[in-house]
């Protein structure tokens, strides 16, 4: 590290799905901020901390970071089980830490005065999607299936309300371990629902499992109208790897590009040309927090936790993501808020189809005869 340089510390998992794509999105932004002079004159540094998606090895990577390397401030945060864990430990080390992607609600509901997201806590990631049913749908009934991760819970456990508070049947509630995830044991998962289907599938995971899920509905001849709760339903790859098994499958997503946003549709172009895939949420959140970082540490007085915290409360700035501002509501403290629109695979290809205002194409309703 240079000695004029100023340390972000990345937390970051690098077995997952969406590794490359976000740390395509970190090096974006860390080239931008460097050569738009960096912070005041002094060139950012990114440090990047596997964290394995493991509670013990992102205690390790948060200490890493701020002890040996010297980590002014931390961003990223990807799997909630152990982003809560890293929260504690940055809470504890007293270095504020920007989460860009985890999503269990507890994470911004503890009062830990380091912490502040980026990203909607999981209980609010189906609200588009909820809106979007009422309107279009307007579902008497609906089976739920969910990976039994923090994430995987909040989602299932926030459409479940949905569905009470709006007189929608829930025929079958469905969770399965994430870890023992194979054809034979999601096949099982399904049967009572093949028995009974419902109006709407709602299904809560990350993408190895949306594959899975969505080949076995249709090899199983379920006629019913998919939705994702984000996460792996979002990713590009998705469509590409079930082919017509996902076609008129909806999804809710924490970001689309819209003509209503330039930084937004900048981005996405940009990625694309540097990646040669379609960014999603993830690679937002991603570029996102590292600008929000950049700019926190420019009008911080100094590069003492105190004054980076206090930098970080008075930021209100339009990203790619959309206006960021952290702030105390309900039960959360310094959480940022954001829309979550609805896409719709058509053409083997994403749409937006809510709200109005970001639409890029009519919503399809699938045949279920």
């Amino acid at each position: 590290m240079a000695a004029d340089s100023i340390v972000v510390g990345v937390l970051h998992r690098e077995d997952f799905a969406y590794a490359a794509m976000m740390r395509t999105a970190f090096d974006m932004a860390l080239e931008e901020i460097n050569n738009a002079k960096g912070i005041n004159d002094q060139v950012v540094e990114l440090v990047f901390a596997d964290d394995r998606g493991d509670a013990k090895a992102g205690e390790r990577a948060v200490r890493e970071l701020v002890l040996e390397k010297n980590a002014v401030l931390l961003v990223g945060g990807y799997s909630s089980s152990n982003t809560m864990t890293m929260a504690y430990t940055a809470n504890r080390l007293n270095i504020p830490f920007l989460v860009c992607t985890a999503a269990d609600d507890r994470i911004t509901q503890h009062n830990l005065k380091n912490i502040y997201r980026l990203n909607p806590p999981v209980s609010e990631y189906t609200k588009g999607l909820e809106e979007f049913l009422l309107e279009y749908v307007k579902p008497k009934s609906m089976s739920i299936v969910y990976e039994n991760s923090p994430f995987g819970t909040g989602s299932a456990m926030r459409m479940m309300w949905f569905c009470r508070e709006n007189d929608i049947a829930i025929k079958a509630i469905q969770p399965y371990f994430k870890d023992g995830a194979k054809s034979e044991y999601i096949q099982r998962i399904l049967t009572p629902i093949q028995n009974d289907p419902p109006e709407v599938l709602f299904m809560s995971s990350y993408l190895k499992d949306a594959v899975l899920l969505v080949r076995k509905i249709s090899e199983l001849k379920i006629k019913t109208i998919l939705c994702g709760g984000a996460g792996g339903f979002t990713h590009d790859d998705l469509p590409r790897q079930t082919e017509k098994a996902s076609e008129y499958l909806l999804t809710a997503t924490l970001w689309a590009p819209s003509s209503a946003n330039d930084q937004a549709n900048n981005f996405y172009q940009r990625f694309f040309k540097r990646h040669g895939k379609k960014p999603d949420y993830h690679a937002v959140e991603a570029y996102s927090v590292m600008m929000v970082a950049a700019t926190a540490l420019k009008k911080s007085s100094s590069l003492e936790p105190s004054a980076i915290r206090s930098s970080i409360e008075s930021i209100r700035m339009e990203t790619p993501f959309g206006v960021v501002n952290f702030k105390d509501y309900g039960p959360f403290q310094r959480q940022n808020i954001s829309d979550t629109p609805v896409l719709q695979i058509i053409n083997n290809k994403y749409e937006t189809v809510w709200p109005k205002k970001l639409k890029t194409a009519e919503f399809i309703k699938p045949p279920l005869q």
